[in-house]
């Protein structure tokens, strides 16, 4: 398919998109152009239906297969989050019937909103507990049924459907040119849409910028090694961006780019932005959602006075994980810690431990380990502060005080075991 059939049919994807919801809002944000010394614009992706992109792949899959006759087709999909949303959206529009596959450990507030998008036109399966499990049961439903199996991200009807979102980008920008847009990238059907619509298009931005999770880089791993590569291991908690290798498709589109203009998230830095665009901006993201707005904390001068597109993906926040999200980025910012402690067991042992406190260190977690020793007690110690510069004279106490202690906060093994 040329660039030019390909910009035709994400135009006709675009129209469609129309009978299901307007065009998402590209907005002005004078918060982070402030902060940034530039003109920050979000493309607000959490304001579609499913409040994702990921509706407008599905979607453009179905359409064409109702149009070459699949009238009266099954489709299937696999997915326990925003793929899955879309696609039960998709089928209550075009009134089919579709099987949805899930992991079982899939909260129930995600299954409850995949039912209210699709109503009596799905069925939700819950099988396995990972997401290789449900493919490999929709892969063969589809194989004994006949069905349709709607891809998250690696075939080129949804990769049509995402790159509408560029295409409506452009037109709201009119005039004024985008220097850079920072896209996500997870399974890549959104950034790689995106990326080749803009190529030979009049208006496209001067540059072009992606964002992984530190701890789930497939584009860039893929790019450094120059070839599609799977990665053995990926830290999970961006859930709708965290894949172990890009799709075949998107990484034939993004293969052209150097590694270097793909940035990572970490994990405990995303954390933090996401609760700034709650807290200052009112706007609630999932981690993925959050990756290009985090990205902009990585450029440097770079970006000052020059016109920003962010791609939000979504907003698909399960409340629940607030405790978790608040946690991880004060860890990240080094405002809480966690020790064990090894505490003389005399009277007034403790009070004495207290009295080394700053007047900004709250604890967060005390808890004996070993109660039963004579001599000294192991304890597990959580200090949160204002200030991260107040552990380093907290410590300086410590050590002054003869108080023996480990730090386990960033060590994965003792940190997840205990705390």
């Amino acid at each position: 398919m040329t660039d030019t059939e390909f910009s035709a049919a994400v135009r006709e994807a675009e129209t469609a998109l129309r009978d299901l919801f307007p065009e998402t809002p590209l907005q002005f944000n004078e918060h982070l152009s402030a902060k940034y010394k530039a003109r920050i614009y979000l493309k607000r992706e959490d304001l579609t239906p499913v409040r994702s992109y990921k509706i407008r792949g599905a979607f453009n899959f179905m359409r064409k297969r109702m149009a070459n006759g699949g009238n009266g087709a099954k489709f299937c999909c696999a997915s326990a989050g925003n793929h899955a949303q879309g696609f039960a959206f998709a089928c209550r529009h075009f009134g089919v019937k579709g099987r949805i596959y899930m992991p079982v450990t899939t909260p129930q507030q995600k299954i409850a909103k995949t039912r209210t998008f699709g109503e009596d036109t799905i069925e939700i399966e819950l099988i396995g507990d990972f997401f290789d499990d449900c493919y490999k049961a929709a892969k063969a439903y589809a194989e004994a049924e006949g069905a349709e199996l709607v891809p998250p991200f690696d075939h080129t009807d949804i990769v049509e459907g995402q790159a509408s979102v560029a295409l409506e980008m452009l037109g709201q920008l009119g005039e004024e040119k985008a220097d850079i847009v920072i896209m996500p990238v997870g399974g890549g059907g959104l950034a790689s849409g995106m990326t080749r619509l803009f190529h030979g298009t009049e208006g496209a931005p001067n540059t072009l910028r992606f964002v992984e999770p530190l701890g789930a880089p497939s584009l860039k791993s893929s790019l450094d090694s120059g070839i599609l590569t799977k990665m053995s291991k990926i830290d999970g908690f961006v859930d709708g961006a965290s894949v172990a290798e890009i799709g075949q498709i998107p990484f034939d589109i993004l293969k052209r780019f150097d590694s270097s203009v793909v940035h990572l998230a970490p994990e405990g830095r995303l954390c933090g932005t996401m609760l700034e665009m709650l807290n200052v901006e009112g706007i609630v993201l999932e981690p993925a959602g959050a990756l290009t707005i985090d990205a902009l904390k990585g450029f440097g001068t770079e970006i000052q006075g020059k016109t920003i597109v962010c791609v939000v993906s979504g907003g698909n926040f399960d409340f629940e994980r607030l405790p978790d999200v608040k946690e991880r980025a004060l860890r990240f910012e080094g405002k809480k810690k966690y020790f064990i402690l090894r505490l003389a067991q005399r009277p007034g042992a403790l009070k004495d431990f207290l009295n080394l406190l700053g007047p900004d260190d709250d604890i967060s977690r005390f808890e004996y380990l070993k109660k039963s020793a004579r001599e000294f007690g192991s304890i597990l110690l959580g200090i949160e502060t204002k200030d991260r510069a107040n552990f380093d004279t907290l410590l300086a106490r410590f050590d002054a005080d003869g108080i023996r202690y480990q730090d386990i906060t960033n060590d994965p093994i003792v940190a997840d075991l205990l705390i």
